[in-house]
Formats: C-alpha cells, sequence, structure tokens
C-alpha cells in the first residue's frame, strides 16, 4: 500500500484528479443539504490537496489545526467516505477473542512489527491494520473505544530524545511488560473483565462536533 510521503498528510493516491473530482461532488452535496461540518472537511482537504497550508485553513475555516489534521488523516485512510457524516446504521464491527489477542501482541510489540516505518502507534494505522489483516471496515473512529477495551490508553504523542525513547522502551520490556502477561493470565483464569495497565500509544480520536463562524460557499 503506498503511503504518504515525508511532510505529506495525504498520500499520491488520494490526490488523483478522480479523487479531486470526488471530493468536489462531496462539497456541492453538503452545501446543498446545509451540513456544514461535511462542507468544511471537504474544504479542508480540496485545499490541502491544492496546497494550502494547514494554518490557513484553520484561520479560514474557523476550526482549530488539530481538526484539519485529524479530517486529512480520515481522507488518507478512507478517502471521501472517510469525511462523510455518518449516522450509525447497526453495531460496530466486532472482532472476536483470537482477533484481539492477536491486535494486543502486535500492537505491544510495536507498529515496525507488521511493516510500518514509524515506532509510534496512531488510530489510523492500528484501524489500517485491523482492516488489512482481518477485512471489513473498520472506522479509525472507533479504534479508541476498542483500545479501552483492550486495556490500552489512548495518549498524545510526546517528544522525547532518542536516547531517552530507547532506554524508556528498554525498561518497559524488561520491567512492564512480563507484569502485563502475568496479569493478563489471572484474569483470563478468573474470568474477571479487568484491563491491563495502559501499554503503547495511539493519536486521540477526538468526536465530530459544530464549530461556529464559517458560512458555506
Amino acid at each position: 500500500m503506498a503511503r504518504s510521503r515525508t511532510g505529506e498528510a495525504i498520500r499520491p493516491s488520494r490526490r488523483t484528479r478522480r479523487e479531486v473530482e470526488r471530493l468536489e461532488a462531496l462539497l456541492k452535496e453538503a452545501k446543498a443539504s446545509g451540513d456544514l461540518e461535511e462542507w468544511r472537511r471537504a474544504k479542508a482537504v480540496l485545499g490541502y490537496i491544492d496546497g494550502r497550508r494547514v494554518v490557513t485553513l484553520s484561520e479560514e475555516l474557523g476550526v482549530t489545526r488539530g481538526s484539519v489534521n485529524r479530517w486529512l488523516q480520515w481522507h488518507d485512510t478512507l478517502g471521501v467516505d472517510g469525511l462523510r457524516t455518518r449516522v450509525a446504521a447497526g453495531p460496530v464491527p466486532r472482532l472476536n477473542q483470537d482477533q484481539r489477542d492477536e491486535l494486543s501482541g502486535v500492537i505491544e510489540t510495536g507498529p515496525q512489527s507488521v511493516g510500518f516505518t514509524t515506532g509510534v502507534w496512531t488510530g489510523p494505522m492500528i484501524g489500517d491494520w485491523i482492516r488489512r489483516r482481518f477485512g471489513g471496515d473498520y472506522h479509525t473512529h472507533y479504534v479508541p473505544e476498542l483500545l479501552r477495551q483492550l486495556g490500552f490508553s489512548v495518549q498524545r504523542p510526546r517528544k522525547r530524545l532518542a536516547k531517552a525513547d530507547a532506554e524508556l522502551q528498554a525498561r518497559w520490556v524488561r520491567e512492564r511488560l512480563p507484569a502485563i502477561k502475568k496479569k493478563r493470565t489471572h484474569v483470563e483464569a478468573s474470568s474477571f473483565g479487568k484491563t491491563r495497565p495502559a501499554s503503547g500509544s495511539t493519536e486521540r480520536s477526538t468526536k465530530r462536533g459544530q464549530e461556529s463562524g464559517t458560512s458555506l460557499a
């Protein structure tokens, strides 16, 4: 799967003329239906593909830079469908226990163990791996709740020195991982539904909400 180049939030395959036409169609649909949030998302992604800066787009649309970056991630992961306002049509896709155990193991060993180049998990990366490994459409928005169910915490990435990261990771593998595995075995044996201590990290996924101050044009 072709991935975004360094410094780019959207991969080349999401920047094609066909994809731009789909975004323009979504923009018109959102304007016609009066869906301001969907309109904003399409407008931001089109602007980014056209070479506009995130900070400029956030100011023009009256939203935070984090919102714009999140929309770019949604589009990079799911294309135009990731920008649509969705009404839940049924239950969230479920993973069986074997699949959950496999996912937990992959998260603990890190994204590089399954082919990613970065060493830090993000929500879109986890959603992408679930889709590739187990099939189906597991939307990025469901990932934070799934991680909480598995006992992982959702955290904002923090900048650290590479040496400090290496030392911290080594200590985690040496001290924390054995404790996590021991507790997991105890929990399974006692049939209680307690979660494991927080481990790993992923980008915070926030719920789409109304942000006033922008008219559809």
